[in-house]
């Protein structure tokens, strides 16, 4: 599994395909997602050993140069965040719930991966920007306390980013609701 990720968020398409090939060519990455996403962004996202996405991460934004909208580099991430980002999660029953909404991919992932290391919690998803107007959304579950302090440690982690919308705690989640987040 890998150690480290990083993730440059574009407001071009053509500048991001530069971007994400000159990241590769920088050093020795992964790329796990190189795609448009709403609203005309490009999202770039890069795995590996700390010091090479450190060094891919760096030439991206400046290749990117004034096309920048958000970047991050998360070392010794949780292992949950990886499967969470591709909706591959199994979660054999949804407790209480816990939504942190952010204005960007970066700081969803930021937010996700501060969240499920600070508690007790089991990560659903992290949707990145696509069909949501360039936002993001992390959702995790487990005992109601645990998804409290899951989702307050995520919102600390972007609060003075000024990227956190808004956030959601639903003690008792309905079925229907249920249903739906699993989808």
């Amino acid at each position: 599994m890998f150690k480290s990720m990083g993730l440059v968020e574009l407001n071009s398409v053509a500048r991001g395909i530069q971007t994400a090939d000159d990241m590769v060519k920088e050093a020795n990455v992964e790329l796990v997602l190189a795609r448009p996403v709403c609203p005309g962004r490009y999202l770039i996202m890069v795995a590996g050993e700390p010091s090479a996405v450190k060094r891919s991460v760096d030439k991206g934004m400046r290749i990117a140069d004034h096309f920048m909208a958000d970047h991050f580099v998360l070392t010794h991430i949780h292992p949950d965040v990886f499967p969470a980002i591709s909706s591959a999660t199994v979660i054999p029953q949804i407790q209480a719930l816990g939504v942190i909404e952010t204005y960007s991919s970066s700081s969803a992932l930021a937010a996700a991966d501060k969240a499920v290391k600070a508690a007790s919690v089991d990560l659903i998803s992290i949707r990145l920007a696509t069909g949501l107007a360039g936002k993001a959304v992390v959702v995790v579950t487990g005992r109601l306390g645990a998804v409290q302090a899951a989702v307050e440690a995520g919102c600390q982690a972007i609060k003075e980013s000024g990227l956190l919308l808004a956030k959601a705690v639903l003690a008792s989640p309905g079925r229907e609701i249920k249903k739906q987040i699993l989808m």
